[in-house]
């Protein structure tokens, strides 16, 4: 494919609505209300605690080792946009910075994604600005090199498409579809409410294996209840 930078990406009026909504939501509960899909690796990690971030995806696809064609995604992203990086075939090096950071803060960036490294990392934990990078690294980029920006990029084997939604915390990173953005919220919204009457059965002292019927499922598998360690020894 040529190297391209996309301007127009798919949007819509209801997108802030849209990412609102994620934030309700953790990204464990918006994963499970997709079937387990569009998780990514765990190697994606946040470079603090307590941040959570939500948006539209503007993809970026670098060269090894330089991030030019992050400085040119500044130019089309739009404010409540997550650009989401990958390189062609992996870089550990640092792509991202303090002084991106303050480039992407004053154009509404929301937050940045990437499978290849960060640095400044104490400024940006200052800043307090949300990152979730496969390394932290002190090692630079050159800044002259091809690549791509919003054309689809596979991420820790996650698919990401411009325009897709994506939900980072403390746990990962998720990204939803465009096309299943609706429904996922739907589902979301209905698991939580379910969840919310399983605390109260777990607070109220009601044991797990009841309220799941593992009883059931323990029995077909073969597990059984014993009185004591003696009992095991002597059925030997």
């Amino acid at each position: 494919m040529k190297h391209v930078i996309v301007r127009q990406i798919p949007r819509s009026p209801k997108d802030p609505e849209r990412v609102s909504q994620l934030l309700e939501y953790g990204v464990a509960t918006i994963s499970e209300s997709q079937e387990k899909l569009g998780l990514l690796g765990p190697s994606i990690r946040p470079i603090q605690p307590g941040l959570k971030a939500a948006g539209t995806a503007v993809t970026v696809k670098c060269s090894d080792g330089d991030n030019l064609m992050l400085h040119a995604a500044l130019e089309v992203a739009q404010p409540g946009d997550v650009i989401v990086m990958t390189t062609m075939t992996g870089s550990a090096n640092g792509m991202f910075g303090e002084l991106l950071a303050n480039a992407f803060r004053v154009r509404g960036i929301n937050a940045f994604i990437t499978d290849a490294g960060v640095r400044d990392v104490a400024k940006l934990r200052e800043m307090k600005y949300p990152v979730w990078s496969k390394y932290i690294t002190a090692a630079g980029t050159s800044k002259n090199r091809p690549g791509w920006v919003n054309v689809p990029v596979v991420i820790e084997g996650v698919l990401v498409n411009p325009g897709d939604f994506v939900l980072a915390d403390d746990d990962g990173v998720v990204v939803v579809p465009r096309a299943e953005i609706d429904e996922v919220l739907r589902r979301a919204k209905e698991r939580e409410q379910r969840e919310d009457v399983t605390r109260k059965r777990i607070l109220d002292g009601e044991l797990t294996v009841d309220i799941y019927n593992f009883r059931k499922t323990l029995q077909e598998i073969g597990v059984k209840y014993v009185e004591s360690l003696d009992q095991v020894r002597g059925d030997q």
